[in-house]
């Protein structure tokens, strides 16, 4: 099994790297369009601001590789992000997989924007990727979010419900840093890499 790792410029590439390699595999980090299209499974990391993050897949040339691609595809963080319409964050238009846009988290009182720390997650509908996790903790870095919707596996809460784990057709992202959640985070990694995804 061949594992790509993009290149999308996000802070949190080595920690990503090291939690796969923790878990057997040996990631290929690359922004080359050749050795994605090729592997079996493809991650999409990514921390930072969404605009900054086409920027790069731009420059690289893997906007549409990667809409195009038909092997399972996981978003972390940022990268999930990346798989719906637009943002509002600089009004970012995205990867366009996925037909909703993002909001910024509005602040309440007593919570605290960026949502920083460690929520648990319920699954609204089944899928093989999501079967072990429901109300499991993972640990959550973010200002914008995804509304719930026929794309959302699993939700979670920050004031409102936003979408936790997203999946459209071959595309699941995962709005928490699974390589930052311990044993939770590894066993989503796990799953995405040896669970058959149809």
């Amino acid at each position: 099994m061949t594992l790509a790792v993009v290149n999308s410029g996000g802070a949190n590439i080595s920690s990503v790297l090291h939690a796969l390699q923790r878990l057997g595999t040996e990631p290929k980090f690359t922004a080359d369009a050749e050795v994605i299209r090729a592997a079996d499974r493809v991650i999409l990391p990514g921390v930072g601001a969404a605009g900054r993050a086409m920027d790069t897949l731009r420059s690289h040339g893997l906007t549409e590789v990667i809409a195009r691609l038909t092997q399972p595809v996981l978003g972390i963080c940022l990268g999930m992000q990346l798989l719906f319409d637009s943002s509002a964050e600089d009004e970012t238009k995205l990867l366009g997989l996925i037909p909703a846009r993002l909001e910024r988290l509005p602040p309440e009182q007593g919570l605290r924007v960026p949502h920083m720390g460690w929520n648990a997650i319920s699954n609204t509908r089944p899928d093989p990727l999501t079967s072990k996790l429901d109300g499991k903790w993972f640990y959550f870095v973010h200002s914008y979010a995804a509304p719930v919707g026929d794309w959302t596996l699993s939700t979670s809460r920050h004031g409102q419900a936003f979408s936790a784990i997203v999946r459209k057709d071959n595309f699941y992202g995962a709005q928490f840093h699974p390589e930052r959640s311990a044993q939770a985070g590894a066993e989503l990694l796990r799953g995405f890499l040896e669970t058959p995804l149809q």
